[in-house]
């Protein structure tokens, strides 16, 4: 019988989003991400509408929002809270367009199979890492780089 991962707890707990336009997948997420303040929401415009003043540590992005105008909304993102780490949520690492979020801004991939150990890994790595993505330093004015 496989045990579930007891909770790997920090003295600061993150803001994560979630969005994701399947709802059992966004459920599935936020449960796994429950050591974290953990929202979902079903687009991206919901995010924004209803967070006013809060910007997440990281935001995990259905790979379903890239597909139009992905470098674009990647743009939105890092415009409305800069610097957010970005995740691609998709079927799978390779996944061609996740692949090209990453060369708009994104930050990494989450692919499936979706399994506690992968997700937290993945949000863990994201947090630890203190660089920006060269595509979202691109948008940032020359005085923010000093």
């Amino acid at each position: 019988m496989r045990k579930r991962p007891g909770p790997s707890y920090s003295a600061k707990a993150n803001c994560i989003f979630v969005v994701e336009s399947d709802e059992v997948v966004r459920s599935a997420l936020s449960f796994i991400l429950d050591h974290n303040v953990t929202s979902g929401f079903a687009s991206l415009g919901q995010a924004i509408a209803e967070t006013p003043g809060v910007t997440p540590d990281v935001v995990l992005l259905g790979v379903g929002f890239v597909q139009n105008n992905g470098e674009d909304l990647l743009a939105e993102v890092a415009r409305h809270w800069p610097g957010v780490k970005i995740l691609i949520v998709a079927n799978s690492s390779n996944d061609r367009l996740a692949c090209a979020g990453l060369k708009w801004g994104a930050h990494d991939v989450l692919g499936r199979p979706i399994t506690f150990e992968g997700v937290r890994g993945k949000v863990d790595a994201v947090l630890a890492d203190q660089t920006i993505s060269p595509a979202l330093l691109s948008l940032l004015p020359l005085s923010a780089a000093w």
